[in-house]
C-alpha cells in the first residue's frame, strides 16, 4: 500500500471513531441534562468535502478546502429519523448549509455526500447562515436564515458593512428547495426570522428581530411580531414587540428568537438568545418564556435568568462565551432535543421533556429588575426551606 494511501486509510479510521464515538449525558439540573459530546464539529465534515483524494494532484494528501466551523443548526424529525440543518463555515468563511443524519438524537450525525446548493434570488446573497426548519400547518417545510450582502449605501473602502434581510425558502423532503423572495418588513435590517408553525386568524405569522443596523439592534425593541397574507411573497406591514430588550438583564443589548415555540397544553413555550455586554465583549446565553395558545404574541409566564449559558470549553471557539440555538426537535412522547452551539464552533445537544420546560417556564421566580428586590426574592426560598429542612426526613442537610 502507497504512503498516500496509508495516511488516507488513517485519515478515514479516525473519522469513522469520531462519527460513531456514543454520547453519553452529563449531571442534570432538574431542567435539562447536557450531553458530554458535541454531535458535530468541523472534523465530522466528510473527507471528500476538504480534501483532493487523487494522489496525482494532491501528493501530499493536503487539506485543500477546509471546513472551520459547524453550528447553529435547525432540526426536524422525519419518518423517525433526526435531522440537523448545520450551519457549516469554511475556512475562506463562507457560511452554507449541510443536512447532517442520524437514527439517534444524540449522537450518530453524518452529513449527506453533498451540501445544500440554495437557490439565489435575484440578488444574490453574500453569506447564509442559522437556518430555522418549521414544518407548517400548509403542508412546507420552510427555511428561514438570515440573507447577507454588502451594504450598498457604504463607500467602497468599507469592506465590512454588511445589510442582513430574513431569507425564505421551502422543501418538501430537504433535498429539492424552492427559494421565495425575503421577508419585507418596516425594519431596516432582519435577523432571527421565525416562523410560527400554525396559521393565526388565517395567516402567516413571523418573530422577527428588528434592527438598524448588521450588528445593532439600535431602535430594534426584543422580539418582534407580524402577520403575512402570503408566503410568496411575504409581507409583514406592521412588528410589535413580544419580548422587549430590558436593562441589566441577560437581554439588555439583544434579544432574539430560537427555534419555533413548542406547542403546550398551558401556552407557546420559546426558547430565545439573551445578550449583554461585558467588558469582555458580548455574552450570548439562552433564556425561555411563554405566550398565551390564542394569543401566540402576548407573553404570560417570563422566568428570570437564562436557561442555557456557555460553561468549560463551550466557552472557547471563534466567538467566544456564546451559546445559539436555532433548533430543537420535540417527540409525541414529550422528549425534547435542544441543540445549541458554543462559540460559532460545534454543536451540542442538551435532552428534556416538554413537561420539566413548563414547569420551569411557569414557576421559576421572574426577573424583579433590582438587585434588593432579586436579594428578598432569593431570602423568602431560603427561609422556606430552612423551615422544611426541621423536619426529620431533611435532616441530612443540615450536617
Amino acid at each position: 500500500m502507497s504512503e498516500f494511501m496509508q495516511k488516507l486509510k488513517a485519515l478515514k479510521a479516525e473519522h469513522d471513531r469520531l462519527i460513531h464515538r456514543k454520547n453519553v449525558p452529563t449531571v442534570s439540573n432538574g431542567v435539562y441534562e447536557r450531553y458530554e459530546y458535541p454531535v458535530l464539529t468541523n472534523a465530522h465534515a466528510p473527507i471528500h468535502w476538504r480534501y483532493d483524494l487523487n494522489p496525482e494532484t494532491n501528493p501530499y494528501l493536503m487539506e485543500r478546502i477546509g471546513v472551520n466551523a459547524a453550528f447553529n443548526p435547525g432540526a426536524i424529525e422525519l419518518d423517525g429519523k433526526y435531522y440537523l440543518m448545520v450551519r457549516a463555515e469554511g475556512v475562506d468563511r463562507k457560511s452554507f448549509f449541510a443536512v447532517a443524519e442520524s437514527d439517534s438524537p444524540v449522537d450518530g450525525f453524518k452529513f449527506w455526500d453533498f451540501p445544500v446548493l440554495l437557490p439565489e434570488t435575484e440578488d444574490p446573497d453574500i453569506n447564509v447562515y442559522d437556518m430555522r426548519l418549521v414544518k407548517h400547518a400548509d403542508g412546507w417545510i420552510y427555511g428561514l436564515f438570515c440573507s447577507e450582502r454588502k451594504d450598498p449605501s457604504a463607500p467602497p473602502s468599507d469592506t465590512s458593512s454588511a445589510v442582513a434581510q430574513g431569507g425564505i425558502a421551502r422543501t418538501k423532503d430537504l433535498i429539492t428547495w424552492e427559494r421565495l423572495p425575503d421577508l419585507q418588513t418596516p425594519s431596516p435590517q432582519q435577523r432571527n426570522v421565525v416562523l410560527h408553525p400554525e396559521f393565526v386568524d388565517g395567516k402567516y405569522a413571523f418573530y422577527t428581530r428588528p434592527q438598524d443596523g448588521f450588528i445593532d439592534a439600535g431602535a430594534g425593541g426584543g422580539i418582534g411580531w407580524g402577520l403575512s397574507e402570503s408566503m410568496n411573497p411575504a409581507i409583514v406591514d406592521k412588528e410589535v414587540i413580544v419580548d422587549e430588550r430590558q436593562y441589566h438583564t441577560i437581554k439588555e443589548v439583544k434579544n432574539g428568537q430560537g427555534p419555533a415555540p413548542i406547542k403546550t397544553d398551558k401556552g407557546w413555550l420559546h426558547i430565545a438568545h439573551g445578550v449583554r455586554n461585558t467588558a469582555a465583549g458580548l455574552r450570548y446565553v439562552l433564556y425561555m418564556f411563554m405566550t398565551a395558545l390564542d394569543e401566540p404574541n402576548k407573553v404570560i409566564y417570563s422566568p428570570g435568568g437564562h436557561m442555557i449559558a456557555p460553561e468549560g470549553t463551550e466557552r472557547v471557539g471563534d466567538v467566544s462565551n456564546v451559546v445559539f440555538c436555532n433548533g430543537l426537535i420535540t417527540k409525541d412522547s414529550g422528549e425534547v432535543y435542544l441543540y445549541y452551539a458554543s462559540s460559532d464552533t460545534r454543536i451540542h445537544v442538551a435532552a428534556t421533556t416538554v413537561s420539566q420546560l413548563v414547569d420551569a417556564c411557569i414557576n421559576t421566580p421572574t426577573d424583579l429588575l433590582r438587585s434588593r428586590a432579586s436579594v428578598e426574592q432569593r431570602m423568602e426560598l431560603i427561609s422556606r426551606n430552612l423551615e422544611l429542612m426541621k423536619k426529620p426526613e431533611y435532616a441530612f442537610l443540615m450536617l
